[in-house]
């Protein structure tokens, strides 16, 4: 790629990682690939924000070769603990050992306990500063965004946000900023990046933005450690992540279910239907043959919820109910559901959805519906009577 220079002096010296296809051990998939981003900034002290996942560790040094040797680098900013953005630092350390490590004191912890390095690190917190010369770098604590070790770096001479996994996408393009790239791409990733990853920490992200904002520093670029630099209008992505934090959503439907020999599909499709016919937006999933990762997507700014599947053992058939105990875990807030399905000679299925959505904190909005073996024309037409009552239940905003 060569040397790519985001800011005079600041170089981007990470990875791109064109072929991973799944993320957080199978839970996220990465259907566009990822990059994992790095910064190295060049004054009068040299400092190297974040680092790459391990098995690209070459690939930084190399970059990092094409603009200094390694051993001028002074400071390591360690915004993160998590491997894919730490998993090079054992290797860059053997090239630059006389380097400081800076982070906050639960990343000194993480970092020794994932690498036993005896390296010389230094804990920060919100407000310190670290002077390279003619800039310099603030820290911005922000626990649980995404995990307890996280930190923001600004450099206020560049108006510059270094936020590591806020504001990020996974994203695999040989461009490296967003006025380069589809727009429609670029924030369905940032989407998906939220609604997987950072949805079910919205109360804290929200009080974050808002003590940033309050701070009234100015942000020319965000560089975050997944995906694409902002530089174009770095407030559309603070804004969207203001509009999730917020719980702001559209009188929108997502339907997902799980069918056994059909009958469930058949009341999922005319349901849909329903829904269509009253003029309010829906999206089909089946959960077999969906990605997880997308519907949850689709869920993030959709105000209703139905779930179906047919009924064994007395319960939801397992792929569904896998997908709701995950669900749980995102916390979704003020959303209205529902739950339908067929059965056989006994029920269950319906019962058993609706006691999880509860259990998630989803409001029930009437009791599910039923069907007996094959959904008959009467069945279906209650079917899609559901989908215009529920849709109707959304613009209401009831």
């Amino acid at each position: 790629m060569g040397r790519i220079e985001i800011k005079k002096n600041i170089f981007w010296v990470g990875a791109v990682d064109w072929n991973v296809r799944t993320f957080h051990g199978h839970t996220y998939s990465t259907s566009r690939g990822t990059t994992y981003n790095a910064y190295l900034i060049l004054d009068e002290k040299i400092a190297l924000v974040d680092t790459v996942y391990g098995p690209f560790a070459q690939e930084m040094i190399e970059r990092i070769k094409e603009i200094i040797p390694l051993e001028k680098i002074d400071y390591i900013i360690a915004n993160h603990v998590e491997t894919d953005h730490s998993g090079a630092l054992p290797e860059i350390m053997k090239h630059c050992p006389k380097a400081k490590v800076l982070g906050t004191e639960k990343c000194k912890d993480g970092l020794y306990k994932h690498y036993y390095g005896n390296w010389d690190f230094q804990v920060v917190k919100t407000g310190d500063k670290l002077k390279l010369g003619k800039r310099t770098l603030t820290f911005l604590e922000a626990p649980m965004i995404h995990w307890p070790d996280s930190m923001f770096t600004y450099c206020p001479e560049e108006e510059l946000l270094l936020p590591n996994d806020a504001f990020g996408q996974h994203y695999a393009t040989s461009e490296r900023f967003d006025d380069e790239v589809d727009e429609y791409a670029l924030m369905d990733e940032a989407a998906k990046y939220y609604g997987n990853i950072l949805w079910p920490l919205s109360t804290l992200i929200l009080k974050k933005i808002e003590e940033v904002q309050k701070l009234d520093i100015p942000i020319k670029m965000i560089a975050p450690s997944h995906g694409i630099i902002w530089r174009r209008d770095p407030m559309k992505i603070v804004n969207a992540y203001l509009s999730w934090a917020k719980n702001e959503m559209k009188p929108k439907a997502v339907v997902i279910y799980e069918t056994m020999w059909g009958s469930t599909e058949k009341m999922a499709r005319k349901i849909v239907e329903g829904i269509t016919d009253a003029g309010v937006s829906v999206k089909l999933f089946d959960i077999n043959s969906s990605d997880r990762t997308e519907i949850i997507k689709e869920m993030l700014d959709a105000r209703g919820y139905l779930i179906g599947s047919s009924t064994h053992d007395n319960d939801m058939l397992p792929n569904i109910a896998g997908f709701l105990e995950f669900l749980k875990g995102l916390k979704p807030k003020n959303r209205i559901a529902s739950a339908f399905g067929s059965y056989g000679w006994a029920g269950g299925a319906v019962k058993e959805i609706e006691d999880v959505m509860k259990e998630t904190g989803l409001e029930v909005a009437w009791p599910g519906v039923s069907a007996r073996f094959v959904p008959d024309k009467d069945e279906l037409q209650k079917c899609y009577a559901y989908g215009q009552g529920f849709a109707n239940l959304l613009k209401g905003g009831k």
